[in-house]
């Protein structure tokens, strides 16, 4: 959709619009790093939003969700949209893992969830990284989830909380490949 999002207390320093699905939604664990950048109004909240199209949305290890860049498949996904600057982007990248491929950035289409504006041409959302994202998938059954929900939260393993020398991309590996006996939230 290319209608533009009202950008009521964006400032002109704003770089993206980013619509979240999971952990970064308002109540849930990383929603803090959003917290962080509000005051200073380096990231707005634009309103609850929801995908134009299906996506699949899966729980993976860890308790962590991941939107797969497989359209036309699963739910319209419901989520937050937000209004970042480049230096609450780049804290947001930095999270999520772009530069090591965990997640990608990737453009999508959003709707207002109460039926209002479209999403603007420039909404992004962090998908699961294309040399795994199939497979995680296949993985769930090729059953998603419309939305993240509290229950999902409650089983998200914090960082702290996870096994020592073991990163992300190491988590997936081993729940993609079944090996999660003795490992904590695989």
């Amino acid at each position: 959709m290319s209608a533009a999002v009202s950008t009521g207390g964006a400032t002109a320093n704003h770089q993206a619009l980013i619509f979240v699905y999971g952990t970064l939604k308002k109540g849930f664990p990383n929603h803090h790093l959003i917290e962080e950048f509000s005051p200073s109004n380096d990231a707005v909240f634009m309103g609850k939003y929801q995908t134009v199209k299906p996506f699949p949305l899966v729980c993976g290890p860890l308790g962590i969700p991941f939107l797969i860049n497989k359209p036309r498949s699963g739910h319209r996904v419901k989520g937050e949209l937000y209004s970042v600057s480049g230096r609450a982007l780049a804290r947001l990248d930095e999270l999520e893992g772009i530069s090591i491929g965990n997640y990608e950035r990737l453009p999508i289409d959003v709707v207002a969830a109460d039926g209002g504006s479209d999403g603007g041409d420039a909404v992004e959302a962090y998908f699961a990284h294309r040399s795994y994202g199939e497979e995680m998938w296949a993985k769930n059954g090729w059953v998603g989830m419309e939305e993240y929900l509290d229950s999902d939260g409650e089983k998200y393993v914090r960082v702290a909380d996870r096994d020592v020398g073991l990163n992300l991309r190491d988590y997936i590996r081993l729940y993609l490949q079944n090996i999660n006996k003795h490992l904590r939230g695989v």
